[in-house]
């Protein structure tokens, strides 16, 4: 399924220098989906020339037509959504509804940023000085790196590739090794929307040689990154010694706040949705449960039956709520966590364990933790799977100031009828994100990210495109001096 497409440089799919491949797995079986292309230097060389070369082509193209070819993306991506969702399901195991969904989102982000590319506007000021105005207005940064993580391979890299054309960029694109067919297919849509050549680039490879390759190009003006705390920290260093502008969104350790006045079966519907959407595996999922001592029991409860319910399997099966984990990495670091969790005092409510009755596949049962500390490895460790711990509060200060207590702040959950206490609450979330009353956080409209050290910059909104743009201002003379 690999073979049609490969490194796309300057306009066309090609083979790696070396001809190298390496495997991409299906999650759910264990086999072997076929061999990627891999890249060596010399495509990464071939891929920085001709985004240097496709950036003069595109930042003189019209914000009308770079908008009209951006639209035509998003149909595309519409029209192909079986085809994106089955890439997704094969490569991440997820659900082929969850993949569905994704491709709408992905979809909505490039027809977003197809109206913000009319919409980027300067200003003029009158200066001090008599016969004279400031011109304010916005350049296209120059070549963008985008580094796009397995978990939603689509939609993030849809959130980076129409960000920076809209803004007059051009893009090298680097999937991660679990999932380059999803991407590769999106990067083609590209090309078939009439992207020009040299706009839209893709290297398929080692994370860590084209990364660290295209980071100390001089060519590269702007990195993209979503991952890890980890690897972005390092991604930063080197970005420093070109003193180049970063975008980061990073790690995730949401709380999930439930306060004692609210309908619990439909707050466990919500618990559900957001912590088991692609199996936990998602930087915004709930992670740490603070529910108040009153509903705790209750909640608890019928978390439990409401889970015990889901089906687990492969996603291709469209009764399947629950796919597998991405990769044996994974499934045997949230075993780890969970053996963990249980010696350091945690009671397992359900699961627990990885998933009977499955001879191959990456499955892991969803496992919910009572009697949870705050001192516990889980509550600083990001999970990353679907591993439900659940603590109690006494008051409003008390489970405020314990959700705060963490180095990571994408995003938080909130949930009561009180709406004095919902915005106080909202407020003083030290996250980028808030979900009050809801399970959605990620759309096209809003501006996406975190704080502390989940990253800076944001993704989504209007804000987003001004993050691939440089400010410049002319102070210009209107008249000359005696005319």
């Amino acid at each position: 399924m690999y073979e049609k497409y490969g490194q796309f440089i300057d306009g066309k799919w090609q083979k790696s220098a070396s001809g190298e491949t390496y495997d991409v797995i299906n999650p759910a079986t264990e086999e072997i989906l076929g061999k990627a292309s891999k890249a060596n230097s010399d495509d990464i060389q071939k891929a920085l020339k001709s985004a240097e070369k496709g950036l003069k082509i595109w930042r003189d193209t019209s914000p009308w037509e770079r908008a009209k070819i951006i639209r035509k993306i998003s149909e595309l991506i519409r029209k192909k959504s079986d085809v994106l969702s089955k890439w997704m399901t094969l490569e991440v195991g997820k659900p082929l509804a969850e993949g569905a969904g994704e491709v709408g989102g992905a979809a909505d982000i490039f027809e977003w940023n197809s109206e913000e590319t009319k919409r980027i506007y300067g200003e003029t000021n009158q200066s001090r000085f008599p016969n004279t105005r400031i011109h304010v207005y916005y350049q296209p940064v120059g070549v963008v790196a985008a580094l796009i993580p397995w978990n939603f391979p689509i939609i993030l890299a849809s959130r980076k590739i129409s960000t920076a054309l809209g803004a007059g960029c051009s893009v090298i694109v680097k999937p991660d090794v679990i999932t380059p067919g999803s991407v590769m297919e999106l990067v083609d849509i590209c090309r078939e929307a009439g992207v020009p050549s040299g706009v839209v680039n893709l290297l398929s490879g080692d994370p860590a040689q084209v990364s660290s390759e295209l980071i100390s190009s001089d060519i590269v003006k702007k990195i993209s990154i979503t991952g890890s705390t980890r690897v972005g920290k390092l991604i930063l260093k080197q970005a420093a010694d070109k003193v180049q502008r970063v975008t980061m969104e990073l790690s995730g350790h949401s709380p999930f706040i439930v306060f004692d006045d609210v309908d619990l079966n439909k707050v466990t519907d919500m618990a559900i949705a957001a912590k088991f959407r692609n199996n936990g595996q998602v930087c915004i999922s709930p992670n740490r449960f603070y529910i108040h001592e009153k509903k705790k029991d209750e909640f608890a409860k019928l978390m439990v039956d409401k889970t015990k319910k889901l089906k687990i399997g492969n996603g291709m099966d469209k009764d399947t709520l629950l796919g597998p984990l991405c990769t044996q990495q994974r499934l045997e670091g949230v075993e780890k966590l969970v053996q963990t969790t249980k010696k350091e005092g945690g009671k397992v409510l359900l699961g627990g364990q990885r998933a009977a009755n499955f001879n191959k596949g990456y499955y892991f049962e969803p496992t919910i933790f009572d009697n949870i500390k705050d001192n516990f490895t889980i509550m600083k460790e990001e999970p990353f799977g679907p591993i439900v711990p659940i603590l109690t509060f006494k008051n409003f200060d008390e489970v405020v100031e314990r959700a705060n207590n963490n180095d990571l702040g994408l995003c938080s959950y909130i949930y009561t009828t009180d709406l004095k206490k919902a915005h106080k609450a909202s407020e003083l979330m030290e996250t980028g994100c808030v979900a009050v009353n809801t399970a959605a956080v990620a759309v096209a409209e809003a501006p996406f990210g975190g704080i502390k050290q989940t990253g800076y910059g944001r993704e989504g909104g209007s804000m987003a495109i001004k993050d691939y743009l440089n400010i410049k201002y002319t102070h210009f003379g209107i008249s000359y001096e005696g005319s």
